[in-house]
């Protein structure tokens, strides 16, 4: 089922979204309860907020697989497969028929970002409330090429944002406008259906297809574009907000602390939006996502480790899933395999550890281990793998910008551990007779209601 916006998606959960009537306060206390939520608990909707009467705050939107599951009408045990046959049938996008629905209320050079968008203040620490789930929309001004992607936005006070352009496309056409003396016009749409949301963090090259069109491949149906106001940029009609504004060129400001998804404080010298508008539906939902959550993790679960499980599966024999390591920012990776010897295993490790420049660990276990499950990949570490023998060391990698064990250098470092089983009997997993464990699961199952 093709969801249209992101109402849609909520509507359909059902029992799988809480709304919380109580008033809670977008500083501190939505975070608090973003990042105590385990990842299969249901989403939330703040109904009221603070300071905020008629808004309404929804988060841990895409935590779980069973969400990510029904917004790609798939299972949870179909979700990689779907979303890379999804992934390769693009569509692409159409003009919205009609006013668009991002447009009904409209706010042109607005004094006070936070007047009117509850922006969540994450962190103890954090400089000032973050945007942590905005789809930053632009146009390369040296090809016309659209870019799309999530960055990190400080509100700077007044109408002014501090973005962290550390990853391309969106920093090469920002270095591209630089270089030329003009501002580049940006617009952040803000509450998005999951895969629209999702393809604005695939990985898309120069040659690769427009993000907007693999949003629609990934959704099943084209997403509706509407002009923004007062920037030359397309907008998803049917998001909940947009902000519109232009990256000034030669300015630089600090931009954090900010607590990341590495679960640490990270400042920058970042590019400066002046903010020339913002656009919202009626009784707007603002997206709250609280980084180092298990909404990043399923973020990065599918938009980096499924990427990566593709081209793995198209370069070794016997590769059969993949998982990010939750909590970890996509720095590690634990990969399942069949039947793969083992020095194709080692091959495998040096694939993954070079083919995805943020990855910084890859744990290689057998398909008897469920990759999802912390406590059977350490059982697999723990019996399989013997440290001398089964550790690839990378020296001299590419350091990733955020990452605080590579802070002040160029230059970092990779490791895989291979932790698959060797011959003989003595490696076979201790199991049950399925029926008994079938009667079991129905027991715990009542027990758990």
């Amino acid at each position: 089922m093709a969801y249209s916006d992101l109402r849609g998606f909520l509507a359909d959960l059902g029992d799988d979204l809480k709304h919380v009537g109580e008033t809670f306060d977008p500083r501190f206390e939505m975070a608090a309860v973003l990042r105590g939520l385990p990842a299969e608990a249901p989403a939330v909707m703040f109904d009221k907020v603070t300071g905020y009467p008629g808004a309404r705050v929804a988060g841990n939107l895409i935590a779980s697989r069973r969400r990510m599951a029904k917004a790609f009408g798939t299972s949870e045990e179909r979700l990689a497969q779907t979303y890379l046959d999804n992934k390769a049938h693009v569509i692409a996008p159409v003009a919205a028929q009609g006013a668009a629905p991002a447009q009904e209320v409209v706010h042109r050079a607005p004094d006070d970002l936070l007047s009117l968008l509850p922006i969540l203040t994450h962190h103890e620490k954090d400089a000032a409330p973050f945007i942590t789930i905005g789809m930053v929309l632009c146009t390369d001004p040296a090809t016309g090429r659209r870019g799309m992607g999530i960055h990190r936005m400080m509100v700077k006070g007044g109408g002014r944002l501090g973005i962290l352009l550390a990853n391309p496309p969106l920093s090469q056409f920002h270095a591209n406008s630089e270089a030329a003396g003009r501002p580049l016009d940006v617009a952040i749409a803000l509450g998005l259906e999951p895969a629209t949301l999702l393809a604005s963090v695939v990985r898309s090259g120069p040659q690769g297809p427009d993000k907007m069109a693999v949003a629609g491949g990934l959704r099943g149906a084209p997403v509706e574009l509407a002009r923004a106001l007062t920037v030359d940029v397309e907008v998803p009609a049917r998001a909940e907000i947009v902000i519109e504004g232009r990256v000034l060129p030669g300015v630089r400001e600090t931009e954090g602390p900010f607590g990341e998804n590495t679960g640490y404080y990270f400042s920058n010298l970042s590019p400066v939006i002046e903010v020339t508008a913002v656009t919202h539906r009626d009784n707007f939902i603002y997206p709250g996502l609280c980084p180092w959550s298990a909404d990043v993790d399923m973020l990065l679960s599918l938009a980096a480790g499924t990427e990566l499980l593709g081209q793995l599966q198209d370069m070794v024999a016997g590769v059969v899933d993949l998982e990010m390591t939750g909590g970890t920012a996509g720095f590690s990776a634990v990969v399942a395999v069949k039947a793969c010897p083992r020095h194709e295993v080692r091959r495998l490790v040096m694939l993954a550890l070079n083919l995805d420049r943020r990855l910084k660990t890859v744990t290689v276990v057998d398909d008897d281990i469920d990759i999802r499950d912390p406590r059977e990949v350490a059982w697999a570490i723990a019996t399989r793998y013997l440290p001398e023998r089964d550790t690839v060391i990378i020296g001299g990698a590419e350091g990733y910008v955020i990452d605080p064990s590579s802070a002040g250098s160029s230059a970092g470092s990779k490791a895989g551990f291979v932790a698959t089983r060797g011959p003989g009997p003595q490696f076979d997993k201790v199991t049950l007779p399925a029926a008994a464990q079938a009667r079991a699961r129905q027991l715990i199952a009542e027990i758990l209601r």
